[in-house]
């Protein structure tokens, strides 16, 4: 390679990176002083190619310079699910709380309601949960997130009872509904296993008063029956059986009157089995 070749290359090189020097300058120049629509476009951008934290910082750059009008309200509610897609639900819930409470009569409210809820929907969950179907781990976790997000999608449902969310809400709603009657009923069946059948019966009675519609008001109905027997309380007992037998005649208390039998020592040593 001839001396005049190599010069050439060399001078292509420093121009390349300087027009790159340039480049990049330039862009983060712009993010501080483009147009409000322009930075909205950039925000929005960022979101829709899953760029979540370039998406917030975006977001919140536009609410800090345009404090007010229609790309401020719709930014803030755009950094509310970027942040909830970028795993920062305490941020995300903030920001959608403050959203809601200033802006109660914003044509997206509903959207607001709704996010709430899958922001603390999701709050339970493990990292390998997002990438694994739920299961019956739910029923043995804490139960304050998926109480608090079946409220926030109860509260959309009352509220905003023809949103386009409200049939999505509803159906989370039923699967919650599920998961909370089955923790009480992990619950009743611990304490009956350890003949704290008061303690048993008022777990059962909840299920039974709280969760009608769920499936597991049948084992309700039978661990209430075993505590009011338990407890010397025949006509108790009876009243709960005979409920059972009409609603759940198919129900394996009916004819085995030891349900629900105590895991097995092999079930116990399986790791995150939840029983314990």
């Amino acid at each position: 390679m001839s001396k005049m070749t190599v010069m050439k290359l060399l001078v292509l090189l420093v121009a390349a990176m300087s027009m790159s020097a340039c480049s990049m300058f330039k862009s983060k120049q712009n993010i501080d002083t483009m147009p409000l629509e322009a930075l909205y476009d950039n925000a929005h951008n960022s979101l829709e190619n899953a760029d979540y934290a370039a998406a917030t910082k975006a977001y919140q750059r536009l609410i800090a310079r345009f404090p007010s009008g229609e790309y401020n309200e719709q930014a803030q509610l755009d950094l509310a699910y970027s942040q909830y897609k970028d795993n920062q639900p305490d941020d995300a819930l903030s920001t959608v709380n403050r959203f809601i409470k200033t802006y109660p009569a914003n044509k997206h409210v509903d959207y607001a309601y709704y996010l709430r809820g899958l922001i603390n929907f999701d709050r339970t969950g493990t990292v390998l949960e997002r990438w694994f179907p739920r299961s019956d781990k739910d029923s043995r976790r804490d139960q304050g997130y998926n109480l608090q997000s079946f409220d926030d999608f109860s509260e959309l449902s009352r509220r905003f009872p023809d949103s386009a969310y409200t049939a999505d809400a509803r159906q989370r709603m039923i699967y919650l509904r599920n998961i909370l009657a089955q923790y009480e009923i992990n619950v009743a069946e611990f304490y009956l296993r350890n003949k704290a059948y008061v303690a048993s019966a008022d777990r059962a009675q909840y299920v039974v008063e709280h969760y009608q519609q769920a499936p597991q008001t049948g084992d309700a109905l039978a661990i209430l029956t075993r505590s009011y027997l338990a407890l010397d309380q025949k006509a108790l007992a009876e009243q709960s059986r005979q409920v059972l037998a009409m609603n759940y005649p198919n129900h394996p208390y009916l004819t085995d009157a030891k349900w629900p039998h105590p895991p097995s020592t092999l079930r116990k040593m399986v790791p995150f089995s939840g029983h314990h």
